[in-house]
């Protein structure tokens, strides 16, 4: 553990090293400050609850975390600093752990930067702060999601570009699972329970519910299997790559 925390605060410190973070959490603000006021019309509706603050929240995920995710392995790898970072007493297991708890936890500051909202929602009603609570605690489990994903992409190739984009589209893929765009590609050949299967990765279809404030544990299960999936294959890749 202690290896992974010294991985986790060295990554952390690097984020905020140069002015990428920085550029990074106000284009987050701006564009969720964007969707939730203008698109999602929250004066508008004249509701005191954040459902359009949290609509967006995946949308933005799709584009903004694999911004993050991207350079975690394709960089070290272009520049074969993940050779010299493999030569150190840490295992592949504790390098993916570490890196990506180093995102995610820069992510969950972006994300609590948003907290001004929640003020404002209580300042011009009473809401219900408990499905706020879970809204949030949702959103951030969904980010580590997309990140688990991006991460594993990220050590695929060396290109940061390419890693982006396959990371857009695969995340774009476990949106939409639940549509009709998706299941109707498995419609008519496959058995009920392969499309009911499909349906049910859908990360939309998972925070819709938390998002009400209904913490149901399948929901947690969902997330945190997602996101152990593609760590363990990030490490898995790896440990490929390092036999190469």
């Amino acid at each position: 553990m202690n290896l992974i925390k010294a991985l986790f605060l060295r990554e952390l410190r690097s984020y905020f090293a140069t002015p990428v973070a920085y550029v990074f959490i106000v284009i987050f603000l701006l564009l969720m400050g964007t969707f939730t006021f203008y698109l999602g019309g929250f004066y508008e509706r004249g509701q005191a609850d954040l459902s359009g603050f949290f609509n967006y929240h995946p949308w933005l995920y799709l584009f903004l975390v694999p911004a993050i995710s991207m350079r975690l392995w394709a960089e070290e790898r272009k520049s074969g600093s993940v050779e010299l970072l493999m030569t150190l007493p840490i295992t592949a297991w504790q390098a993916v752990l570490g890196k990506f708890l180093a995102a995610w936890a820069f992510t969950g500051i972006a994300l609590f930067l948003t907290f001004p909202i929640w003020i404002t929602v209580n300042y011009l009603g009473d809401p219900d702060n408990g499905a706020i609570f879970a809204a949030y605690i949702g959103s951030f489990l969904m980010a580590g999601s997309f990140l688990a994903i991006g991460s594993c992409l990220s050590a695929v190739t060396r290109n940061q570009v390419v890693a982006f984009v396959i990371t857009v589209v695969v995340c774009f893929g476990f949106l939409l699972a639940g549509f009709p765009m998706v299941l109707d590609m498995f419609t008519g050949w496959a058995p009920q329970a392969v499309i009911d299967g499909v349906a049910s990765l859908s990360f939309l279809t998972h925070f819709a519910s938390i998002k009400k404030g209904v913490i149901d544990f399948r929901d947690l299960v969902y997330f945190a299997l997602v996101t152990g999936a593609f760590l363990y294959a990030n490490t898995i890749i790896l440990q490929w790559k390092q036999a190469d």
